[in-house]
Parts: structure tokens; C-alpha cells; sequence
């Protein structure tokens, strides 16, 4: 018998497909309310009809097992991806005042590429590192994913690594190429990110890519593994690359905090914090805040002077490091933002208002 949703002629298919023609990142989907799209950052209305509780049960049909469901209506969450021919999605399911709503977030089953990204060549750099630990970090929806996705991509392309990622859910798929690629999917192949990194460290890796540095558990592992001759990427929800340094030695106890610092400074290749903004185009640009662990950085970290750091970055560009507000005014200066994007965006709006005035 075809779903409610089937037979009111509306697939989830249609809708995802919809959005992924119009280059759209998100389909938001609620009982009691229409469908709607994020549109570079903005959501926007559509004309499809109110969403009822049977049509919304059709859709988890299509791209949810019956057991899944069944979680979802005892957990009243559910987090997954599915895969549709023409692209992937990340499925997040909740219980509102409303009823069960629904996000997806469309995956390009094509992975760009570093150069397709306009993405600096210091982030190729960091891809030759042997061993050590790579952060990139950002707010949600800040692109981590595919910048992280075109790194991984560069090294299977060009080097013959063998590479595992453990992540919650996998978004990017990668086919081995150059590079042996194993993916696992916490709560799927796995049941936690620590368990699944320690037991990646017997399975001979050469790169080991952690979706979240969510606990101390996994960040006490991932520096250990960058510490014995590993490299380790991995992801935080951070603003700046300072600031990841901070959130990492605030899951420690003061007394602990030293030694961290320690391995922190010794297994650090760099941070990348990143953003994304509207561009003039219509289209979206990353800009980041670029953090490399040079001698004088280690040297700062390790003493725990931090502010330090953050002063040195701007100075340091022959290096590869650069601030968000150098990078949004590069933007900028390229013609590809417009003054307003660049000041909105500014995590130091004083600062940028000079720079665009031209007195910094």
C-alpha cells in the first residue's frame, strides 16, 4: 500500500531534490508546518502544502529502516545520514510542541576539491605532515566537514596512506584510491569515537580523522596517537583558533592543565577555525583564522600565554597564518564580499571597521 506522503504525490525524494538542484544546504520539515529550505544561510518558505503527521511517517519510510522509526518514537531523537542517488543526507528527527520535525542536510556525494574550495595552499602543506594533530574547527554549518572532506580527498588522491575516519554519522563518502580508506560510523560500526580511536591505533593507520573532540577521553587519545606518529584530524566547535586551544585545556582540571599544555605544544601541527559568508555572487566563501604551530607558538603554548599567540598570528603570514580579519578583508579587497558582510561577519568589528577605512 503507498505511504500517505506517496500518495499525495509529494516523495521526500521530490523535496530533497528540490533543494539540491537549487543548491540549497538544508530541508527543514515539521508536522503542522510547510517545507522549508536554508538558502545560503536565510531560510526560505515554499509553496508546498502544511506537513500532516501521516505524510511526515511516509517520509522516515523512505529512507529509514522500521527499526529506526521504532527508536525514534521511543528516544524521541534520532541522528543518521541516507543516501539518495543524486546526493547524501544527514537525517536529525525530533519531538516538538508541533509534532516530529525533521532537518536534512544535503551532502554532495562529489567531494571538491582543495583548489575547487579557493582554500589556502598552507592547508595542502598541512596534509604532508607524517605525524601530529590537525583541528578544524567552526560553528555549526561552518563548512568543517567539507574543508576536512577535500583534505582527506587531497591525500588519498596523492599519497598511499592508509586513512580511517571515525564519525557520527559518516557525511562524505570516500572511494580508496592512492590511500587505503576505512570509514565507521559511531553507533553503527561502533558504539563510542574513544573506543573506535583506540582500537584504530592497533589497525596500522597512517591517518586517523575524529568527526568531534567532544570529551577528554578523546582528546587524552587523539594526542597520544599524534604523539606516536600519527596524524590526527579532528573537529571542535570553536570560533578561533585561540580559543580551541583554551576549550581544549578547559576539559582538564587546573592541576592538569600543564602537562596537557605540553602535548598540546608538541603534537600540534595547526588550528583552522572557520566561517561562511554570503558572497556577492550569491554563492558562499570560507574565511579563517589560521593558527601554525611554529617554534615561537610551541614556545607560548607550552608557557601557557596565550594571549601571546593570538597578538603574533596577524604577523606571521609568511608562515601561512592569518586572522579572520585579514581573511574577510581579503574576501573583501577581492571584490567577492561587500563591506556590511565583512564587518557582520568580523569576530573583531572594531578592528575590521579600520581596516576597511584603511588605518590598520
Amino acid at each position: 500500500m503507498a505511504s500517505p506522503a506517496a500518495r499525495s504525490g509529494l516523495s521526500l525524494e521530490k523535496i530533497v531534490r528540490e533543494a539540491f538542484d537549487k543548491g540549497f544546504s538544508d530541508v527543514h520539515l515539521g508536522v503542522g508546518e510547510v517545507p522549508r529550505f536554508r538558502d545560503r544561510g536565510q531560510i526560505a518558505l515554499t509553496d508546498y502544502p502544511e506537513i500532516t503527521e501521516p505524510m511526515f511517517y511516509g517520509w522516515l519510510e523512505e529512507v529509514l529502516k522500521p527499526e529506526e522509526i521504532q527508536q525514534f518514537k521511543q528516544t524521541l531523537d534520532f541522528d543518521g545520514a541516507a543516501q539518495f542517488e543524486f546526493s547524501r543526507i544527514r537525517i536529525n528527527i525530533f519531538d516538538t510542541l508541533n509534532g516530529p520535525a525533521l532537518v536534512l542536510r544535503l551532502i554532495p556525494n562529489k567531494i571538491l576539491t582543495l583548489e575547487q574550495l579557493n582554500l589556502p595552499s598552507v592547508f595542502r602543506d598541512m596534509c604532508h605532515y607524517h605525524k601530529g594533530l590537525i583541528l578544524v574547527t567552526g560553528p555549526t554549518g561552518s563548512g568543517k566537514s567539507t574543508t576536512l572532506a577535500a583534505m582527506i580527498d587531497y591525500m588519498n588522491r596523492e599519497m598511499p596512506k592508509h586513512i580511517i575516519t571515525i564519525e557520527d554519522p559518516i557525511e562524505f563518502v570516500h572511494q580508496s584510491q592512492k590511500s587505503l580508506i576505512k570509514q565507521r560510523e559511531v553507533g553503527r560500526h561502533t558504539l563510542k569515537f574513544d573506543s573506535a580511536l583506540k582500537a584504530s591505533l592497533r589497525e596500522d593507520p597512517d591517518v586517523i580523522l575524529v568527526g568531534e573532540m567532544r570529551d577528554k577521553e578523546t582528546v587524552n587519545t587523539a594526542l597520544k596517537a599524534a604523539q606516536t606518529g600519527h596524524l590526527v584530524m579532528g573537529t571542535l566547535h570553536t570560533n578561533s583558533a585561540v580559543k580551541t586551544v583554551e576549550r581544549i585545556l578547559n576539559l582538564y582540571e587546573p592541576e592538569q592543565q600543564a602537562p596537557v599544555r605540553v602535548s598540546i605544544a608538541e603534537a600540534l601541527v595547526g588550528v583552522i577555525a572557520q566561517g561562511l559568508c554570503r558572497t556577492t555572487d550569491g554563492k558562499r566563501a570560507a574565511y579563517h583564522d589560521i593558527l601554525l604551530n611554529t617554534d615561537a607558538i610551541k614556545d607560548y603554548i607550552m608557557r601557557g600565554e596565550l594571549d601571546e599567540v593570538e597578538a603574533l598570528m596577524p604577523k606571521c603570514g609568511f608562515d601561512g597564518m592569518c586572522t579572520m580579519n585579514q581573511s574577510l578583508y581579503a574576501l573583501y579587497e577581492a571584490g567577492r564580499i561587500t563591506e556590511e558582510v565583512a564587518l557582520e561577519q568580523s569576530p573583531r568589528q572594531n578592528e575590521m571597521a579600520q581596516m576597511l577605512r584603511g588605518r590598520v
